[in-house]
């Protein structure tokens, strides 16, 4: 029996950000925690925070901070008390967490692969040279540029909804998203090609959730741990160990991937020139147990081959 079971008159308050894709999120912690102690909606109360990154919309995020943008409002309601957990898209998570705070419960991993969104073209072949592009991902612009550098990429911020409509508007010819994000929605109606991961290797925890508590708080660590999906926090360790080891954050283009097969975990990573003219990657193996070893090895690896200023923010084409 958990102590302090959550009940409509004491619910455990899950903090999320308002975007309609956060508000999915967190409504399937509080579900999932429902059914896995046999408790109504009720005990649970979602709280919306508006966070930074949400707020200023006009500036790309290595302007005004970086990842913690997302996450620094919720993190705060979560160290005073104010929520009781919080939920996050674990591509938006720095690799450090704040002095009180534990992030070890992930949920099952959804479809990690981008997205190809156009209304008239259905894959990046298919764009003219010099076509516009609209991204606010410095992993993607990379990538693009590194394929195509003829084509002309721009800012292309907001949550999936403003995306869409400024792609309508014509904006831009085509843009990108998370297919995790897009099944969470259920936007089945959105012109959508998935990409293969060797043609573009998605963010370090794509398509992953991440539910963030206080370490003191040991019976709500208990019942995280009724749904926490093992075979994500091993794929997601070896991930972020090799983001951690670049130092990266939303001014690095770095890219990587681990999946298991069997009882060996795989994992490819990249780093990109910010302009995109020279990409550098690594495909290796090793024991589940290993993981994280591995991704610090091949982050290790991966800086020696790029050389100082490979990071830089100019352009070498």
């Amino acid at each position: 029996m958990i102590q302090n079971t959550p009940s409509p008159s004491a619910p455990l308050k899950i903090g999320t950000r308002g975007s309609p894709l956060a508000l999915a999120q967190a409504h399937e912690t509080r579900d999932r925690l429902a059914q896995a102690f046999d408790l109504p909606p009720q005990a649970f109360r979602i709280v919306v925070i508006k966070t930074t990154g949400d707020a200023v919309q006009d500036r790309p995020l290595k302007e005004i901070g970086g990842k913690g943008l997302f996450t620094k409002e919720i993190e705060e309601a979560l160290l005073s008390g104010g929520i009781d957990i919080a939920v996050h898209s674990m591509k938006d998570m720095p690799v450090l967490q704040p002095e009180g705070l534990v992030l070890d419960t992930y949920l099952p991993r959804e479809d990690v692969r981008d997205a190809f969104i156009s209304s008239t073209k259905s894959a990046l072949t298919d764009l003219a040279p010099g076509a516009v592009v609209g991204t606010s991902s410095l992993r993607r612009k990379a990538q693009l540029l590194n394929r195509r550098p003829d084509l002309n990429v721009v800012e292309f911020r907001g949550n999936v909804q403003t995306r869409l409509k400024k792609l309508g508007q014509g904006v831009a010819e085509c843009t990108f998203l998370a297919m995790a994000g897009l099944n969470r929605l259920g936007r089945s109606d959105v012109p959508a090609t998935p990409i293969d991961e060797s043609d573009m290797l998605p963010a370090v925890a794509q398509g992953a959730i991440g539910i963030e508590r206080r370490g003191d708080d040991t019976a709500t660590a208990d019942m995280l741990a009724a749904i926490h999906d093992t075979i994500t926090g091993q794929r997601l360790a070896a991930e972020r160990a090799f983001l951690a080891a670049l130092d990266g954050s939303c001014e690095t283009p770095i890219a990587g991937l681990a999946v298991l097969e069997g009882g060996i975990l795989r994992l490819r990573g990249e780093v990109l020139r910010p302009d995109g003219s020279e990409a550098i990657a690594d495909d290796k193996s090793c024991p589940v147990a290993e993981g994280a070893e591995l991704g610090r090895a091949m982050a290790a690896d991966l800086l020696s081959q790029a050389g100082a200023g490979f990071f830089d923010w100019h352009s070498t084409r």
